[in-house]
């Protein structure tokens, strides 16, 4: 069995490729990095190695790779022969993909009329949904019916800490060992991939928000809290008493309405928070601050890890969270140089004030009590 998967980077190699490989399939690693692409080539295995005490190491084999920059038909030509596609590469990138994979399932179509599923495994909601529409813009309506036919884009949810590592080995991977990749299952074509490691669910969103407000939440604001404290890397701020406390506040009221709208078991799920609690101190996994908390605009955005838990809260819940207010109020108080996002924002701050960076960022009313709320928490922690 081929898969043809697009990210060769830490995410790509670390969690889907070594999932893929235990599950039976050669991986086909698409990417724009040379040297990896070229190591892989030379090496066809790389290591995965556990971030705990055990440091165990995996050994991925039956691996490739091809340069989608140089080698545009070689990609198209594997699509076309694959079992399976699937994508780390970053929401950002998805749409820059979307012509490759439309050729490679276009080859498909004159080739055979095998179906084939197509899953976007990124950390954001409705990934494959999103590939499959800019796919679509680059086919006819009579391709599009055929498409529908033949090629399943479900929606996948994934959680894996992978940091930022540098290893002597440019292919060896550290990773913790926690994961969970969770897939749409009526949204599959043909024969359901038997992949070692993925739960098939029907619906995918209360496991998608569950994982965002929960995983992407606690850990954007053990960043914030972090550096708001002086703190450098992830594990170290949960060691700190308050940024904990604030962290696992937040997580609480994200819990309250998560638990409240979709009808999770109280017990279970105040369990996954502490289990996530965990992972975040883990101190076998040494991720900066500054890396977890990169991109404040797009974390602070309406519909992100931060705003939309809060506003959904105060929905469902029907009062004003503190914790996670504070949390979003940390963001803008976020004021690393070497992010071009956090300067962004502070220069906004600067120039015009904190209410309009609020209405900018998070585009909430200014009548809301969220708006307030952010307010009085980043004067308090102004203080």
């Amino acid at each position: 069995m081929l898969a043809v998967h697009f990210g060769a980077g830490n995410i790509g190699r670390g969690f889907i490729g070594n999932l893929l490989y235990h599950s039976g399939y050669e991986t086909c690693f698409v990417d724009v990095n040379s040297e990896i692409v070229n190591l892989l080539n030379e090496k066809q295995e790389y290591r995965v190695v556990l971030a705990d005490p055990s440091q165990e190491e995996i050994v991925v084999k039956n691996v490739k790779a091809l340069n989608s920059a140089s080698n545009p038909e070689l990609v198209i030509e594997a699509i076309a022969k694959a079992d399976l596609v699937t994508t780390a590469i970053g929401p950002n990138i998805l749409p820059l993909i979307a012509g490759l994979v439309a050729e490679g399932l276009r080859k498909r179509v004159e080739q055979n009329n095998q179906p084939l599923n197509i899953i976007a495994c990124e950390n954001m909601i409705g990934g494959s949904s999103l590939l499959k529409e800019k796919v679509y813009e680059k086919i006819t309506v009579e391709e599009q019916a055929i498409f529908d036919e033949r090629f399943g884009f479900p929606d996948s949810a994934v959680d894996r800490i992978v940091p930022n590592q540098t290893n002597e080995d440019k292919l060896m991977v550290k990773v913790e060992p926690f994961y969970e990749w969770v897939v749409e299952e009526t949204k599959l074509v043909g024969v359901k991939p038997e992949i070692a490691g993925i739960t098939y669910v029907e619906e995918l969103v209360p496991y998608i928000e569950r994982k965002l407000f929960t995983v992407n939440t606690g850990h954007a604001l053990a960043a914030y809290f972090g550096h708001y404290y002086g703190i450098e890397t992830i594990n170290e701020a949960m060691e700190n008493g308050e940024v904990r406390q604030l962290v696992e506040g937040a997580l609480k009221e994200s819990g309250d309405f998560l638990i409240k709208k979709y009808d999770f078991d109280a017990e279970a799920h105040y369990k996954y928070i502490n289990k996530i609690i965990g992972r975040f101190a883990n101190s076998y996994i040494t991720d900066e601050v500054t890396r977890v908390g990169r991109s404040p605009i797009r974390k602070l955005g309406p519909n992100d890890r931060l705003v939309s838990p809060a506003r959904q809260y105060n929905e469902v819940v029907g009062a004003e969270p503190t914790y996670l207010l504070k949390g979003i109020a940390a963001a803008l108080m976020y004021n690393f140089q070497g992010d071009e996002e956090a300067i962004q924002v502070q220069t906004t701050i600067k120039n015009q004030g904190l209410e309009a960076a609020i209405t900018e960022y998070t585009k909430l009313d200014a009548t809301s009590p969220l708006f307030k709320g952010i307010v009085e928490q980043y004067q308090a922690l102004k203080k």
